[in-house]
């Protein structure tokens, strides 16, 4: 299983609004830059994050994107939600009737076990939390945060 380009990005563009000052707005191709990801793509995935509530969106002079409370009390495991819908290892753990194998599978409850964990994982640490350990290095942007010590 790997992220999707889309969860990834949220998860950087989320940690970069929650370490710019508090009540800043940041506009699109700021965005972009400080999250090495085309305009064009993250403008999808600030879409899904507004609708979830996770960031703000305002346009005019005084517009741009700013993190809301919940946006930086939300886990990981949250925001990549917001942009690719339920996370499942496997669709036998799929929400709704279930897989009709799971009673007698043997796999099933290691894939179980293995979305338990993957869900605790990601559900342990929050966009502030993550924020917080940002340092505000020069990167190869100018007037960019980096997200070296994050592993972005």
């Amino acid at each position: 299983m790997q992220l999707t380009r889309a969860a990834d990005y949220a998860v950087r563009v989320m940690v970069h609004l929650a370490s710019i000052a508090h009540n800043e707005r940041a506009l699109l191709p700021a965005l972009a830059e400080a999250t090495d990801a085309p305009e064009s793509f993250l403008s999808k995935v600030l879409q899904a994050l507004t609708h979830a509530e996770l960031i703000s969106s305002r346009r005019g002079k005084f517009g741009g994107f700013a993190i809301m409370p919940q946006g930086l009390a939300a886990s990981i495991y949250t925001v990549i939600e917001a942009v690719d819908g339920p996370v499942r290892l496997n669709v036998c753990l799929a929400a709704g009737p279930g897989c009709d194998r799971s009673s007698w599978c043997p796999t099933h409850p290691v894939w179980a076990r293995a979305q338990q964990a993957m869900v605790s994982v990601l559900n342990q640490v929050s966009i502030g939390e993550l924020a917080s350990q940002v340092k505000p290095e020069r990167s190869r942007h100018s007037n960019v945060v980096s997200f070296g010590s994050l592993g972005y």
